[in-house]
């Protein structure tokens, strides 16, 4: 008969010692984007339908470009850590270390893509 006490018995099952760290990030990102997505909206709608020589002066301006940037820069991290805990749910083995780099890669791409976007509208 073994003698383990709760504690001995679940030791090395539960987290990776990471999940509040992870948790606390996801939560800052999300409470950056609830302030961000609505100036966002603001910014871009007041452009919206403009001929690009307007959208092109407006975002010459630092305020729109700069919350357009850290939209994209929130926006597209948030993506990469909600994809990868969902995939470290569900997947396992090789398909979730394939399934984790191309999220990431994609996540970066996009927010690089988006950024130089706006990089190129600006100059």
């Amino acid at each position: 008969m073994a003698y383990l006490t709760d504690r001995k018995r679940a030791h090395g099952l539960g987290a990776s010692h990471s999940g509040t760290r992870q948790h606390w990030r996801m939560s800052m990102s999300s409470v950056a984007l609830a302030v961000l997505i609505p100036l966002f909206v603001f910014t871009f709608g007041a452009v919206l339908g403009g001929t690009y020589e307007e959208v092109v002066i407006y975002y010459q301006r630092p305020i729109p470009a700069a919350i357009a940037v850290l939209t994209f820069i929130v926006g597209f991290w948030h993506f990469r850590a909600g994809a990868q805990v969902m995939i470290e749910d569900y997947a396992q083995g090789f398909a979730r270390r394939a399934l984790i780099i191309g999220v990431t890669c994609l996540s970066y791409a996009l927010a690089a893509i988006g950024v130089l976007a706006l990089i190129r509208l600006a100059l």
